[in-house]
């Protein structure tokens, strides 16, 4: 009886560490973020009379999949250089938990089904931007991160996409208000990802990683490019007010957040320390999702 018990733990463990290694292999964390971005776009465009639950589900899900599948195709790209870096060492494919081939299959059965999950619950739309956004993402930006910061202006465009497709899946167009909370979270990466470059700038340099702008230095110019970028999120936040999509308390949120994030990046500006721009960085995580929340709270009928 004891043996079957250990062999049932063994068989146990060993499901569990495999769930947890494909879990990392598609950035389950980041997906999740993903998702609440495009559910928010979704919530945010639908203004017909009943809720759209088959469109929602199906971009929820779809999207899921589709972000997995990009996270996991780039740490496939990034197989080598993860293991250089203390943060990324200890992904599957550098353990050699999950082999290439196995890596290369899932990958292509997510992205797959991910697709096909947005072209029969949302629209065409909705579907070419996913695919659009996973292209970007996977074969321009992750080769580009070796090139120069221009690879942050280019992983920004699928950053922001997440509301764009919500956006679309619900109404099934572009439009000005669309383009509004893309804008936002296009914007909000800058300050976002040179933040994490900053913080991480040893691991970086080992992988060869060159995101931080004025020449790669944690410096005032740099500081001050990321103030930059963070000050234009304050006109913008106010943008979904002034055009009626939401009304004026969400602006009052996104404002008083949007002072809080740049009186951040003063810190960094005066003393240009890893401390300050782990707060930057920590500040962009909550800067999002409370304006995002805000909007949906705020939502005009």
């Amino acid at each position: 009886m004891s043996t079957v018990n250990a062999t049932d733990h063994s068989i146990g463990s060993f499901l569990l560490v495999r769930a947890k290694a494909y879990a990392d292999l598609i950035k389950i964390r980041l997906s999740a973020l993903v998702t609440f971005s495009a559910v928010f776009g979704y919530i945010l465009g639908d203004r017909g009379i009943g809720f759209g639950w088959t469109g929602f589900l199906g971009l929820a899900l779809g999207g899921f999949l589709i972000s997995g599948a990009s996270g996991a195709a780039n740490e496939i790209m990034e197989r080598d250089l993860d293991r250089l870096m203390k943060r990324t060492q200890n992904r599957p494919l550098p353990l050699n938990i999950i082999s290439l081939q196995e890596a290369y299959w899932f990958t292509v059965v997510v992205a797959l089904v991910g697709v096909g999950l947005l072209w029969v619950f949302t629209n065409p739309l909705t579907t070419w931007l996913g695919i659009l956004s996973m292209v970007l993402y996977v074969f321009v930006y992750t080769p580009l991160k070796r090139v120069g910061p221009i690879a942050v202006f280019v992983g920004a465009i699928p950053g922001a996409m997440p509301p764009l497709l919500g956006w679309t899946a619900a109404t099934g167009a572009i439009s000005h208000e669309a383009l509004i909370i893309f804008g936002i979270q296009f914007i909000w990466q800058f300050p976002h990802f040179w933040a994490i470059a900053w913080v991480s700038d040893e691991d970086y340099k080992r992988a060869g990683f060159k995101l931080l702008p004025s020449g790669g230095g944690q410096d005032l110019n740099t500081a001050i490019q990321i103030m930059i970028y963070t000050l234009f999120l304050l006109p913008l936040g106010l943008l979904p007010s002034y055009f009626g999509l939401t009304g004026i308390n969400s602006g009052i949120v996104a404002t008083i957040c949007g002072v809080l994030f740049l009186a951040q990046t003063f810190s960094l500006m005066r003393d240009c320390s890893r401390k300050s721009a782990l707060k930057i960085m920590f500040g962009s995580f909550l800067y999002l999702p409370i304006v995002q929340i805000a909007y949906l709270l705020d939502k005009m009928p």
